[in-house]
């Protein structure tokens, strides 16, 4: 499943060709610890300078609501999406609706309103 959907685009091997996949993506980087591809992922005008991955935390389904944009023939994109997770115990979800651009003819992520 994974080489089907994310696996070459976290292995760096292509490009997400929408904003939508590097969505995905991103959201399967966080579920295995990826901090490299999501800092790789993320717009070097917003990229924070290092990211700290809460560990306790399991991803373990994402939802996309909706998209806007983001197709291979745009320049920008808007993904909504609520990613859900478990912390021992508990249980949760995180509902975000995310932007995205192409930077050097790439899709990346910009920031995102969570709520």
């Amino acid at each position: 499943m994974l080489d089907d959907c994310c696996g070459p685009v976290l292995a760096g091997e292509r490009a997400a060709p929408t904003a939508e996949a590097l969505m995905r993506s991103r959201f399967t980087a966080f579920a295995l610890g990826d901090r490299n591809h999501l800092l790789a992922s993320w717009h070097p005008d917003t990229r924070p300078a290092a990211l700290e991955l809460d560990e306790s935390m399991r991803w373990y389904r994402l939802d996309i609501e909706s998209s806007v944009g983001g197709s291979p023939f745009d320049t920008e994109g808007e993904v909504t999406f609520t990613a859900y997770y478990r912390r021992g115990a508990e249980r949760g979800s995180l509902h975000e609706r995310s932007r995205f651009t192409r930077s050097e003819g790439r899709w990346v992520y910009v920031d995102g309103v969570v709520g």
